[in-house]
């Protein structure tokens, strides 16, 4: 035998479906959201990740241009000192040589008036 109804019921029944599919189409829909989201998320974190790798490189590469620059300058520095060493020693033996003349004159002359007082 069916059930009879009343007009009441029906109603709520009928409001109940609607709710129903309200809350399916409410649900649907949440989940249509979920791929942007997730794409969202992803360009976010390859972003920072590229973000991380290029800053690594960048300090890598820094630091070895640091490391050539600092070699570069010892060489240098210690090629000037050769170079200074050798002028200064060029320009002892100048000097050495321009009053040596002198000083032994100065001696020569010293030592006979040593010898003849």
């Amino acid at each position: 035998d069916p059930i009879l109804r009343t007009p009441e019921e029906s109603e709520e029944e009928s409001n109940d479906e609607e709710e129903q599919e309200l809350r399916i189409s409410e649900f649907a829909d949440d989940v249509s959201t979920i791929p942007g989201i997730v794409h969202q998320y992803m360009d976010q974190q390859i972003k920072e990740g590229v973000r991380e790798a290029v800053q690594i490189q960048t300090d890598r590469l820094q630091d070895s241009l640091q490391r050539e620059n600092d070699e570069f300058l010892c060489n240098i520095d210690e090629n000037m000192k050769k170079v200074l060493k050798g002028l200064v020693k060029n320009q002892v033996k100048e000097q050495v040589s321009r009053i040596l003349p002198w000083i032994k004159e100065s001696v020569n002359a010293i030592l006979e008036a040593e010898v003849l007082t």
